[in-house]
C-alpha cells in the first residue's frame, strides 16, 4: 500500500515513524519551521535507510499555523492514487492505532477523520462534540458547562480534497478547517483506545514516556532492558542497541537511553531521557530530567528536578543542576 504522511509541530519521534511504517506508510513529509533544520537531517537520513521509507522536508519561511504547512506541502501530498494521508502532531504520544483508523475512515466515507481522547476535565481543552454515529457536530473551546469529554488527540486522516480548503497562509486546522468540514457532515471522530499524552512540556514529556514504557511492558516486553552482569535495571527501561553501559550502574525505572550513548560505571539514572550521543560519566546521577543530543554529564555530577539540557551541553564534574520550582532549560552558549 502506498500511503503518505505529514507531520506538523515536528518534535519527531522514532515511535511515530515506526507506527507509520507499520501502517503501510512509505513516504513521510516533515513540516519544519525556519529554525535549525540541520538538527534533524542526520536523524531523518538514518531512518530512511533503516525503515526503507522516503522522508522529505517541507520548510516554512514564516509561521503557517497548523494547516498552512499542508498547503505548502501540497505537491508532495497529491498524487495519482488519490489516497488519504495521515497528519500527526508530533508533540503527542499514544498507541497509534493507525491501521484501525484507516478502516474507520473507509467505513464512514469521511472526508476527514480525527482521533479524539477522553479526559477527566474537559473545561481545560477544546471539546469535540460528537453525534452517536461518530460524526463530529461542533467544537467548543474550554466549555463552562459540560458538552462532552472528548478532545482532539492530534492525529488525522485526510482526503486530498481537504487541501483545496486550505490557503497558503497562517491557518488553524482546528479552528478554521475542521469546523467547515463538520458543518458539511463530512468529519468523523474515532475514539483513541489506551493512553494519550501531550508531551509539549518537559514534565509532560517524561510522563508520556512513562506511559509508553508501561505500554511496552504489557505489549512488547522484549524491547525493554533487563539486568545484566553487575548492572541493575529497575522497572521499565529502554536502551538503543548501540548504547554502551558500564559496570555497577543502577538504571530505572522509566528511563530511555538513545543511540550511541555511553553510560560509564556507577551511574544512577531514573525517570529520565538520555538522547543520542550523550556521555554520562562515572558516578553521575540524572533524575526526572532530559539530556539532549551529544551532551556530557561529568563525573559525580547531578542533574535533577525537570532540568532540560539542550544539544551539546557539558555539565562539569561534581556540578549540581536542579530546578524544583520550574523547568531549567540549558543550551550551549
Amino acid at each position: 500500500m502506498r500511503q503518505k504522511s505529514v507531520w506538523t509541530h515536528p518534535d519527531c519521534t522514532e515511535t511515530e515513524i515506526e507506527a507509520l511504517k507499520a501502517a503501510g506508510v512509505t513516504e513521510v513529509v516533515l513540516a519544519i519551521n525556519h529554525q535549525q533544520p540541520e538538527v534533524m537531517l542526520n536523524f531523518v537520513k538514518e531512518y530512511e535507510k533503516k525503515l526503507d521509507m522516503k522522508i522529505t522536508f517541507s520548510q516554512e519561511t514564516e509561521p503557517l499555523g497548523t494547516a498552512g504547512p499542508l498547503a505548502l506541502a501540497r505537491d508532495k501530498l497529491i498524487d495519482e492514487s488519490g489516497k488519504p494521508f495521515f497528519v500527526l502532531n508530533s508533540d503527542v504520544i499514544c498507541e497509534y492505532p493507525l491501521l484501525e483508523m484507516i478502516q474507520f475512515h473507509k467505513n464512514h466515507g469521511a472526508e476527514a477523520s480525527i482521533m479524539v481522547t477522553k479526559v477527566d476535565d474537559p473545561s481545560k481543552y477544546g471539546v469535540v462534540v460528537m453525534e452517536e454515529e461518530a460524526r463530529v457536530e461542533s467544537f467548543v473551546e474550554k466549555p463552562i458547562h459540560f458538552v462532552g469529554d472528548k478532545i482532539n488527540a492530534g492525529i488525522y486522516l485526510l482526503n486530498p480534497s481537504v487541501l483545496d480548503r486550505i490557503e497558503l497562509r497562517r491557518t488553524s486546522i482546528e479552528k478554521e478547517i475542521f469546523p467547515k468540514i463538520a458543518s458539511e457532515k463530512k468529519l468523523y471522530a474515532m475514539v483513541l483506545p489506551g493512553f494519550w499524552m501531550d508531551i509539549g512540556q518537559p514534565k509532560d514529556y517524561l510522563t508520556g514516556q512513562r506511559m509508553y514504557l508501561n505500554y511496552l511492558r504489557k505489549n512488547a516486553p522484549g524491547k525493554l532492558l533487563v539486568s545484566s552482569g553487575d548492572d541493575v535495571v529497575i522497572g521499565n527501561v529502554m536502551a538503543d542497541e548501540t548504547a554502551v553501559i558500564g559496570e555497577r550502574c543502577l538504571i530505572g525505572p522509566d528511563v530511555v537511553i538513545g543511540a550511541g550513548c555511553v553510560i560509564e560505571s556507577g551511574v544512577r539514572l531514573f525517570g529520565c531521557t538520555v538522547m543520542r550521543g550523550v556521555r554520562i560519566k562515572e558516578h553521575a546521577c540524572v533524575s526526572d530530567s532530559i539530556v539532549g543530543w551529544d551532551s556530557t554529564v561529568g563525573s559525580w555530577a547531578r542533574v535533577a528536578d525537570i532540568t532540560v539540557l539542550g544539544k551539546d551541553v557539558h555539565v562539569a564534574d561534581a556540578e549540581v543542576i536542579q530546578m524544583s520550582a520550574k523547568p531549567e532549560i540549558i543550551q550551549k552558549v
